[in-house]
């Protein structure tokens, strides 16, 4: 009986240890919780190769890696994810997000793709881990939180900042042929899964899919104070 206790209590030792040292090399700062797959359903982490959309699953002996021992730790700065042998760090100043919804065993659900610190995209379904309303909305919060105000820096600058199709500058946002300066824009959303933005009371759709939208999270929080501070200048 207590020989079977022992190598799982060094398992999680060796995972933890593992963790840590990434997070360190990542300069991830102090943990600040910790998310492990759910005991019921066998949570899969994607890694993406190749080409947009060339999504597969990694494999253990021809199979799909299974959750035993995932988790997903979030810190001041970024975030890990443990999965079978591999340990991955994302940065929240530097990743690339993007949200997106795939099929599941259990229909269709919600994702996020995410660049770690080596380039690597990383695939993230919602069921993964317990408690996705703690670390979903979290994940977006602090990747806000952490490329706004440098985003804001360089706008002020003059730059011109490219979101896939989509580009703001401190005065207008645009995509294909059509620009609007900021003190038009009431808001931006979206409507059936492409971007609309809000202009007169009325809705434009543009013909730019949302899951395509990298760090969409960060054009909604600037879009809120660029479209404010149009409409103050007026």
């Amino acid at each position: 009986m207590s020989g079977g206790a022992a190598p799982r209590g060094r398992d999680e030792e060796l995972l933890l240890a593992r963790i840590s040292a990434a997070a360190g090399r990542a300069r991830l700062g102090r943990r600040r919780a910790t998310y492990r797959a759910p005991r019921t359903e066998r949570a899969l982490w994607w890694a993406a190769g190749g080409g947009a959309g060339a999504w597969h699953l990694p494999r253990t002996g021809g199979g799909p890696v299974a959750s035993a021992a995932a988790r997903l730790d979030l810190y001041e700065h970024g975030m890990t994810a443990a999965v079978g042998k591999r340990i991955y760090a994302i940065r929240f100043d530097t990743t690339v997000m993007r949200e997106r919804r795939a099929m599941s065993s259990l229909g269709i659900t919600r994702v996020l793709v995410l660049v770690d610190v080596d380039g690597e995209r990383i695939v993230l379904r919602r069921g993964d881990f317990g408690r996705p309303e703690g670390w979903w909305p979290e994940i977006r919060r602090a990747v806000t939180d952490a490329q706004v105000p440098r985003a804001l820096a360089a706008l002020s600058r003059g730059a011109r900042l490219a979101f896939g199709p989509l580009w703001i500058t401190r005065d207008e946002i645009g995509s294909g042929g059509t620009t609007l300066r900021w003190a038009e824009v009431q808001r931006i959303g979206i409507r059936n899964g492409f971007v609309a933005v809000r202009v007169a009371g009325r809705w434009q759709v543009w013909a730019t899919a949302a899951s395509g939208i990298p760090n969409l999270c960060v054009l909604h929080a600037l879009a809120e104070q660029l479209a404010g501070a149009g409409r103050d200048d007026d």
